[in-house]
């Protein structure tokens, strides 16, 4: 398994909808910022929101085993092997990642329980 780097592309507010639906001063995410990277590998990278992980993890998972050296959906969304834009799942304010495969092998930081 490989690490896979994961950059905060883009936070965002869609306007229309946070003014008809958003608490009152709701703003972009407040939890990450625009060009911070995060590595991963089987585990959410310390510092990343939860619900963010959940969104993108499978994502991340995917290129971790490999399947960086081909183009994700038949080669007609990212034009990139080893590459992913995500969002999370906020609808009123997404953050977008670039997720990209790595060739830096992922290590266990933890000892597994041998029973």
């Amino acid at each position: 398994m490989k690490k896979v780097k994961i950059t905060v592309l883009r936070k965002t507010l869609i306007k229309d909808l946070a003014e008809e639906y958003g608490a009152e001063g709701l703003t972009p995410c407040p939890m990450l910022r625009e060009g911070q990277v995060f590595y991963a590998d089987y585990a959410k990278p310390e510092g990343l929101c939860d619900e963010a992980w959940k969104a993108i993890y499978q994502y991340v998972f995917a290129l971790a085993h490999g399947a960086g050296k081909a183009l994700f959906y038949y080669g007609d969304w990212i034009r990139k092997p080893g590459v992913a834009i995500c969002a999370c799942n906020d609808g009123l304010r997404p953050v977008i990642f670039k997720l990209e495969a790595t060739d830096t092998v992922a290590e266990i930081d933890y000892e597994p329980v041998k029973e």
